[in-house]
């Protein structure tokens, strides 16, 4: 049976199908262009619910004859990757099935002490060394604070100007009530999310994008709407017609280092999109959580831009760049949001940890000194990675300016069943439908290359194991993979 959906969220021309398409395998040209529409869905280059051409349409852009284009619809539409309805047209879709449950893959449900299992599940750097003499600082000054509350509703003010300071030394002048702290950058965003969204809102996400970020919104009550990032980056056209004709509240977008491709915004872009976002009057959100993880080439320009914009808000954190277990994110928008989003997060979560507040200070004002180290380890442990999925494995694996993690082409779609033979031979890792709104990128995998270079080379060792198990029979229809994932 073929899965409800909702109406489209766009309409794709027929030229540019048939640029994205091309042609695919050998064979009658109708299968050959069913072909290549499955693929460009399960990739996430063409988005779900995106209206097609008319059969004629696409015939004329082709070359081809109408009883072409009709067979390769309906080819679709029996597979479960097309649904036709009376006056709604085609429209893209992904085949019903059973969805992963907790269990085999949960991040949750293993034992973090178990020392035989590599976990690649998890894109985040251990403590740099630097951590424990900022927190025995941070002690020291937090007598001086036990006088007041505890109770520092926007952040602590020597944490704000530090990060007010790290903007404005990026090319966007910004002060400190311009800045608010939050417990780590996903209360950010769905703090932000939770006051400026609504039900049933439409919200537009990278594709493939954060897999919490996707769950945030839904939290919200609002409906992801997705744009293909390729290797090239962000689809700005489609990003713009998406918005032009689906008419969101609000846009999310990683513009540095994006987890989990890899590709950056260049400034024309980041330009382009805090235009397209005053045009249309929507919230633009960039989530730079990875921005001090440049590996490669110039540290990106501030996706704020020169001056503070009201549409405009960007989520900073110290998780990424410094530790995990440093619970400190930030929002940095105009002082009227910040003022509207510290109102509200009061319902849930009044104030962050001041001691968490202290040593974040201290580490962010010492960045300069911490990030050489930072670098030249990531740099390393992202080589080693690299080399060794080019010597064991058949996979095209594009090598990421910075960031944590690497966005591997398996060739096949076989992520889901990959990562549960792969949890048998001791690696764990996350399908790539986990990164996709409604079940694509069932032909890729994300790699994080945060563990030191020995664990990196052994797990992938392990997967080369486990992709000789899969071998090339049995293969499963596309399911949407429901892991959390850091």
């Amino acid at each position: 049976m073929q899965p409800t959906r909702g109406p489209a969220d766009r309409r794709i021309a027929a030229p540019a199908l048939a640029r994205l398409v091309g042609r695919h395998g050998e064979g009658p040209a109708y299968l050959a262009l069913a072909e290549g529409v499955r693929r460009a869905i399960l990739d996430g280059s063409l988005p779900l619910s995106t209206r097609l051409p008319s059969e004629r349409e696409l015939a004329a852009a082709l070359h081809v004859s109408r009883t072409t284009t009709a067979a390769a619809y309906e080819r679709l539409r029996e597979q479960g990757f097309v649904s036709t309805r009376r006056g709604s047209g085609s429209v893209s879709t992904i085949p019903s099935g059973p969805r992963p449950t907790a269990g085999a893959l949960s991040l949750f449900s293993h034992d973090d002490a178990d020392t035989s299992l590599i976990d690649l599940t998890k894109a985040a750097p251990a403590a740099p060394a630097q951590l424990h003499g900022a927190a025995m600082r941070a002690l020291e000054a937090l007598p001086r604070h036990l006088v007041s509350t505890g109770y520092t509703f926007l952040g602590l003010t020597e944490l704000r100007e530090v990060i007010a300071d790290r903007y404005t030394r990026r090319g966007t002048p910004t002060s400190a009530d311009e800045v608010l702290v939050t417990s780590g950058a996903q209360q950010a965003i769905s703090l932000l999310l939770n006051t400026l969204v609504g039900p049933g809102d439409r919200v537009v996400v990278e594709h493939p994008t954060y897999p919490n970020t996707i769950g945030a919104v839904r939290a919200a009550g609002g409906r992801p709407v997705p744009v293909p990032v390729g290797a090239g980056g962000l689809d700005l056209d489609l990003l713009e017609s998406t918005v032009r004709q689906s008419a969101p509240r609000l846009v999310h977008l990683t513009p540095d280092h994006h987890n989990p491709t890899g590709t950056s915004l260049d400034d024309a872009a980041r330009a382009r999109v805090r235009d397209l976002a005053a045009r249309h009057r929507i919230v633009l959100v960039g989530d730079e959580t990875l921005t001090d993880l440049t590996l490669d080439g110039d540290p990106p320009a501030s996706f704020t831009g020169s001056r503070t914009q009201r549409g405009v808000a960007v989520v900073g954190s110290a998780s990424k760049s410094m530790w995990g277990g440093l619970r400190i994110g930030w929002v940095r928008a105009h002082r009227d949001l910040v003022t509207r989003l510290a109102t509200a997060r009061a319902a849930d979560d009044i104030s962050t940890a001041v001691l968490d507040q202290l040593v974040a200070a201290e580490l962010l004002a010492d960045d300069a000194a911490i990030a050489p180290g930072r670098t030249s380890r990531l740099r390393a442990q992202r080589d080693t990675l690299h080399r060794a999925l080019a010597r064991a494995l058949p996979w095209r694996v594009p090598l990421p300016a910075g960031g944590l993690s690497m966005w591997a082409d398996l060739g096949a779609p076989v992520s889901t069943e990959l990562a549960e033979l792969a949890l048998r031979h001791g690696v764990r890792v996350v399908p790539g439908p986990a990164f996709g709104v409604d079940g694509s990128f069932e032909d890729r995998l994300r790699l994080p290359f945060a563990l030191p270079p020995e664990q990196l080379e052994e797990g992938v060792a392990r997967l080369a194991l486990a992709w000789r198990t899969l071998g090339t029979a049995g293969r499963r229809r596309p399911v949407p993979a429901q892991e959390p994932v850091v």
